[in-house]
């Protein structure tokens, strides 16, 4: 038996592979015709084992990384042997390894000597798949059909390629983004195998030791946090909130986050499936606790995950499912941490702006789709006994760090002007560390549009922590014709049709602010 890898052996390791993955992601976003993947960077990467254990992943999307594993899995159930070393399988069903029908993730073998010896993995964000309104995320959806086309783990072929294409209002894009993923997923796979099979045992085994260490020096115990979603939809009777409650339990070096108590899935879209419970649960622990642990199968052998089956966070067919992965994710990843704030009040921020702001236009033969940033939470000293750290104001948080698109790509791209793009002053909550500032922007379409809004905290705020006060709660708004005179509030969630020269303003929420005292993150 080889010996064990030393610690440095393991770091010189962990660092080739996650380099590989680095470098899928970097081909992906060169190779793709879209400005979301391409100037956005939504879009993901990740080597596994042969068994389909997590290996090393990409500093990309946490809520894509976070259920990936899924996939794979799902791929290696529907296929197993099936897939042979020129193949890759493709999915996107949320109900077979998928999260939500944008994001399209291909797995592809890694082979040696006739010997599979692991999977790579890449997902992105896809701006159309078909469905009843542009961007595939209709506001008003209540089955999961209504949002587009829906692949179960499948082996990719031109006829899968070309039925994709098909299906989006923009087939020239979606086959030059599918492109990407391919190419993505041939570099890793070369790139794993001439690195080969050696230490992959011994990096995840590190990944556990190193999680179960960091949880045996915390407290025993339970403690339980709850929150809210605003609404699950833009129909009056969706304008209600839905309740997520967690309970973590910790004892001895393992870990459970039971989210029993938490509403049933809505008749809307605001509904999560258990894998993007699992990527929020994952962020948080691991952004508490240490990040540089591994994020390998490993390091989560030791945490369980109670989703009870038929809730918003472990969603059933037929439900649908678009804003699961995009604000659902979010409220499951503020509940965790402000459990684990009861547990290392230290260690944990105040809510930052729990919200992806989806901003989605759609035209003749285009579709745009955006995530705007908005405020961090303050943040406590680190470390303990330095100052309290005011949280970032702009910024994608949580389970998104996306790319700001350049303006300059946005109007180039598609029949947009960028009337106001600023910080929003003053909405960052109160604190000795005040959270950050959200984002004002108007956007004015040039020709005739369809506008779907998925948002979030625009009734709920981004609470401090600490004695610090909430952030401010989003707004969203139309003005006719660009007029301010005209201006109409709109609902945290909405599909409706623009004319030429109407503006959308968003006003994105501030961070909470953490520890007491009467800042503001109002200076950028």
């Amino acid at each position: 038996m080889a010996a064990p890898l030393t610690p440095a052996e393991l770091a010189v390791l962990i660092a080739r592979f996650t380099g590989i993955a680095h470098e899928m992601g970097e081909v992906l976003r060169r190779g793709a015709f879209s400005p979301n993947i391409k100037e956005r960077a939504d879009c993901s990467a990740a080597l596994f084992t042969a068994d389909g254990t997590l290996l090393v992943q990409a500093e990309h999307i946490p809520v894509h990384l976070g259920s990936m594993p899924a996939s794979v899995a799902a791929a290696i159930a529907a296929m197993g042997d099936q897939v042979g070393p020129d193949d890759q399988v493709i999915l996107n069903d949320p109900f077979d390894g998928g999260t939500h029908l944008n994001d399209v993730t291909l797995v592809a073998p890694v082979d040696e000597g006739g010997r599979r010896i692991g999977w790579v993995a890449n997902r992105a964000h896809h701006a159309d798949l078909g469905g009843t309104a542009p961007g595939s995320m209709p506001a008003g959806a209540t089955h999961i059909d209504e949002e587009g086309l829906r692949l179960p783990p499948t082996i990719l072929t031109p006829e899968v390629a070309a039925a994709m294409a098909a299906a989006s209002r923009t087939p020239d894009e979606r086959a030059g983004d599918l492109a990407a993923q391919v190419g993505a997923n041939r570099l890793g796979a070369q790139r794993f195998a001439a690195l080969g099979a050696a230490g992959l045992d011994d990096l995840v085994a590190y990944g556990e030791r190193r999680m179960r260490a960091a949880l045996a020096g915390l407290p025993d115990g339970s403690w339980t946090f709850t929150d809210v979603l605003d609404s699950f939809g833009p129909e009056p009777e969706q304008q209600q909130p839905t309740t997520i409650t967690v309970r973590v339990t910790i004892a001895g070096d393992a870990i459970a986050f039971d989210f029993t108590g938490t509403d049933p899935q809505r008749h809307g879209n605001v509904n999560a499936v258990e894998a993007v419970t699992v990527s929020a649960v994952a962020w948080a622990l691991r952004s508490v606790l240490d990040p540089t642990i591994p994020a390998n199968g490993g390091a989560l052998r030791t945490v369980e995950v109670v989703a009870p089956a038929g809730t918003v966070v472990a969603a059933r067919y037929p439900a649908a499912v678009g804003a699961g992965n995009v604000e659902v994710s979010q409220r499951v990843a503020d509940v965790c941490l402000g459990a684990l704030a009861q547990v290392v009040p230290q260690r944990v921020p105040a809510a930052s702006q729990g919200t992806m702001n989806n901003l989605l236009l759609g035209g003749t033969g285009w579709v745009s789709y955006e995530t705007i940033g908005g405020g961090q939470g303050g943040r406590p000293p680190r470390p303990a006994g330095g100052s309290p750290v005011p949280g970032m104001s702009g910024v994608h948080t949580a389970m998104t760090n996306t790319r700001n698109t350049p303006i300059e790509a946005f109007e180039r791209a598609f029949p947009v002007r960028v009337r106001k793009y600023r910080l929003r002053r003053g909405s960052g909550g109160e604190g000795a560390a005040p959270g950050g500032e959200g984002i004002e922007r108007d956007v004015e379409v040039l020709e005739a549009v369809t506008l779907s809004l998925i948002t979030e905290r625009r009734v709920s705020r981004p609470w401090g922590l600490a004695g610090g006060g909430p952030g401010a709660p989003g707004e969203n708004w139309l003005l006719p014709a660009g007029d301010e005179a005209r201006a109409r509030r709109l609902p945290d969630k909405c599909t409706l049709e623009l004319a030429a020269g109407d503006v959308i303003r968003m006003l994105t929420p501030g961070g909470g602010g953490w520890g007491q005292g009467a800042g503001r993150g109002d200076v950028g």
